[in-house]
């Protein structure tokens, strides 16, 4: 497979998920039939990281689309940090590797995470229809739409984007605020996209209607919830959100964005991201995303059985909004096989930066990236951000 090949394949893939698979440590001890996959994984993967090559993956940085890198991937066996790249083009001076940076659709995992432990504390049920707790809200045409349909993008919810879709036009509406029920009113008032459960369209409209759902049934913001819930009991210190403060507060790494035809760069550090909000505005650092992403496979933040929905994908007959390809994404994560493991995981985009969390179920492995992309949100996958994906797991590999 050449290289252009393997970087389309990865870039769906990591976008997209590939195949279902077993769950986390958590959910093999709650009764998963997964023994014999774990151990065979864990052997697989009895190697520290190779240094080397994920040396390799961030030299050269500047050549490749990126002005900076921040990674980390750890295990058992041994543990790897790396950063490159400049903390600005002005003044040239290295990364920042502790640096603050916009985590994009990584937020929903949290975002998840708390609608999971609300359903475990029996104040929503994943199976009733959000329009039981959001009346107002939700109309009666979008009634049959569960709580669960939305953590796993089978709603059938309507994607409205504003504007006329270009980046001049998100440039110059960069400090917009939005408030969340008026995206929700805008997208409900356009016919649903499919009807409920019978196929995946990955969106952020969903988890703009967990996070207000989240809101009624606790009677306390979002974001106070997500704090409350994960970041402070795992002490996520430098993890934030901005809320309508288009900065990014404390040490960062600059964020630039190719603009047009003659590759104009644009610092991009300082956008707005109520378009986001539940899905997609935390700010974040690589060592806080690492904690989280082992305390979420380790089954400290959500509990029980109820983690297993974080590690399921729908029914095989539900495919995906336009394609017909299989159904990719459960709860707040999606599945791919690299290397010949299991790696479940989420990517996010905001202009400037590229960051995905992925892990081996058992924990063998894990990684944490932050590329300061040209092109964020752009069709195609970063490619140092490919080169570290296949440096920490390996190429991918079929079922």
């Amino acid at each position: 497979m050449n290289a252009r090949s393997t970087r389309t394949v990865i870039a769906a893939a990591l976008v997209l998920g590939i195949a279902a698979g077993t769950a986390s440590p958590a959910l093999a001890a709650a009764g998963t039939p997964a023994a014999a996959a774990h151990a065979a994984q864990r052997e697989a993967a009895r190697e520290a990281p190779d240094g080397d090559a994920l040396r390799d993956a961030i030299s050269g940085l500047l050549s490749a689309d990126a002005t900076a890198a921040l990674v980390r991937v750890g295990g058992p066996d041994g543990t790897w940090r790396g950063s490159a790249g400049v903390h600005d083009l002005t003044s040239g001076r290295p990364a920042d590797p502790d640096g603050r940076f916009r985590v994009g659709s990584v937020t929903k995992v949290f975002t998840a995470a708390v609608v999971l432990q609300l359903a475990g504390e029996g104040r929503l049920g994943l199976d009733r229809p959000v329009r039981q707790y959001l009346p107002e809200l939700i109309p009666a045409a979008y009634g049959k739409i569960t709580v669960r349909q939305l953590l796993n993008h089978t709603s059938g919810l309507p994607s409205v984007s504003p504007g006329d879709g270009t980046l001049e036009w998100a440039y110059a509406h960069r400090f917009d605020v939005l408030d969340p029920a008026d995206v929700v009113r805008e997208a409900t008032s356009h016919e649903p996209d499919f009807a409920p459960g019978t196929q995946q369209h990955y969106a952020n409209i969903g988890y703009t209607v967990a996070g207000l759902l989240i809101e009624k049934v606790t009677g306390d913001a979002y974001a106070s919830q997500v704090s409350r819930r994960i970041l402070e009991p795992l002490h996520l210190k430098d993890t934030a959100f901005p809320g309508t403060d288009p900065s990014i507060r404390g040490p960062h790494n600059l964020g630039y964005q190719l603009f047009g035809t003659a590759g104009e760069l644009r610092d991009v550090t300082v956008w707005g991201t109520s378009d986001a909000w539940a899905a997609g505005d935390l700010i974040s650092t690589t060592a806080d995303l690492e904690r989280f992403t082992r305390a979420l496979f380790g089954g400290r933040v959500v509990r029980g059985p109820l983690l297993r929905a974080m590690f399921t994908l729908p029914d095989s007959s539900v495919r995906e909004y336009g394609t017909g390809g299989p159904a990719a994404f459960s709860a707040g994560l999606s599945v791919m096989k690299l290397g010949g493991r299991q790696v479940w995981g989420k990517t996010g985009g905001r202009w400037g930066y590229n960051t995905a969390i992925a892990a081996t179920p058992d924990l063998s492995r894990t990684l944490v990236y932050s590329v300061n992309s040209t092109d964020a949100k752009g069709s195609d996958m970063n490619r140092t951000a490919l080169d570290i994906v296949v440096a920490a797991f390996g190429a991918p590999s079929a079922g």
